[in-house]
């Protein structure tokens, strides 16, 4: 009896160290996982591409750290039906001491063409008090540096806009500070943003993860002119995410840069790339939509691979920015549709006419996308989208 009493002791004991293993094995993989959702939780930074030139404003300032804004998702997730990103120009709200009012009285008149999932535009400027610019002293007839109110991206963030593409010759006119400045704006007001070099940002959008990168031929934005280093930082980005889209500030400016030349295009004796070879290559890379923007009009727009290709989406807000004579008055808000594949399922376009000191209205008579569709069949072909009744894009 005293022998089995003590054998029944230790396989008890036995028995509760075994316990207190697999009690600590699974403390052990609880932590792992939480540390694990944490790790997604914040993101993860991709090592920056470093294929841009050097030009367009002095020495090269600090590379970004290949940023990706993300919240938690489970890696099993697969996005399904379909998701809406909106999208504009050029975008500004004057610049500083030429300012409207209210901002958001500015923008109250496109607030309900501004829907979508996703709101994108390209931010043609800063945010910014700094007072140093890449001018100095030469007269604005010469040079241009725009830069309004920090606290201008609430007016921004109230009109509709989810992110805003810093990819452009203006990010950088108030050197390092003001770009700084600009994206802490952009953040407290609860914008995205992307378009640094090796910047992939990632916004979610019902059960999608959608990528956003911008380009422009300038050392402090993503490669325009190192298409292999563009098309590494695409392929990235589509590793991470469920849809890719990218901004590209490229092309001519002007009147007579309505239509696309299918090569290289300056402005002042500047490389701004060829718009069209980097639109096709981002597609082939992984991207699902391409949005343009730079020439300061609009041009055509074509579905490749079943894609859809915005060549420029024109001038969107300007409190004195931009010249509003003929063609470069008139804009657009485009509406695209993706699936869950990232193809090209509808689309419209919202005509807008910039009337005044340069505030976007809505034009019921559909100009601006009647002219879109013009282009689009003239500069290329088959490819080019047509614009039905009401906007509508049509293949």
């Amino acid at each position: 009896m005293d022998d089995f009493g003590a054998h029944d002791g230790r396989d008890r004991a036995h028995r509760r160290v075994r316990r207190q293993r697999r009690i600590a094995v699974v403390a052990l993989a609880v932590a792992l996982l939480v540390v694990a959702g944490i790790a997604a939780a914040v993101g993860v930074s991709s090592p920056p591409d470093r294929g841009g030139r050097s030009g367009a404003g002095g020495s090269l300032p600090r590379t970004s750290t290949g940023t990706v804004t993300t919240t938690t998702t489970h890696p099993d997730t697969r996005p399904h039906g379909t998701v809406t990103i909106a999208a504009v120009g050029d975008t500004m709200l004057g610049t500083t001491p030429t300012l409207p009012a209210s901002p958001a009285t500015y923008l109250a008149p496109m607030r309900s063409a501004l829907a979508g999932d996703i709101v994108f535009g390209n931010l043609e400027g800063t945010l910014t008090d700094q007072t140093a610019s890449k001018c100095g002293g030469a007269p604005s007839s010469s040079c241009f540096a725009f830069r309004a109110p920090p606290e201008f991206a609430s007016a921004l963030h109230d009109a509709g806009f989810t992110i805003l593409s810093n990819a452009n010759n203006h990010s950088f006119d108030f050197g390092q500070a003001g770009e700084d400045q600009t994206v802490r704006a952009l953040h407290r007001a609860g914008i995205a943003q992307t378009g640094l070099p090796g910047e992939i940002t990632i916004v979610h959008a019902k059960d999608f993860r959608v990528a956003f990168l911008g380009f422009a031929p300038y050392p402090n934005t993503g490669p325009l002119n190192d298409l292999p280093a563009a098309r590494r930082l695409i392929r990235r980005a589509a590793a991470k995410a469920d849809l890719v889209v990218c901004a590209i500030h490229a092309g001519a400016e002007g009147t007579a840069a309505l239509h696309l030349t299918g090569g290289d295009e300056t402005y002042l004796g500047e490389d701004r790339g060829n718009p069209e070879a980097f639109a096709h290559m981002a597609v082939k890379a992984g991207a699902d939509l391409v949005l343009g923007s730079g020439p300061h009009v609009l041009r055509g727009v074509e579905v490749y691979r079943g894609r859809l290709i915005a060549y420029s989406l024109g001038n969107f807000a300007g409190y004195h920015n931009f010249s509003l004579e003929g063609v470069l008055g008139e804009s657009v808000v485009l509406h695209a549709t993706l699936a869950a594949d990232g193809r090209f399922r509808s689309g419209r376009l919202t005509s807008v006419w910039l009337v005044g000191a340069g505030q976007p209205v809505p034009d019921s008579s559909g100009a601006a996308a009647a002219l879109v569709g013009q282009l689009s069949r003239t500069d290329l072909g088959a490819r080019g989208v047509r614009i039905g009744p009401g906007g509508i894009i049509q293949r």
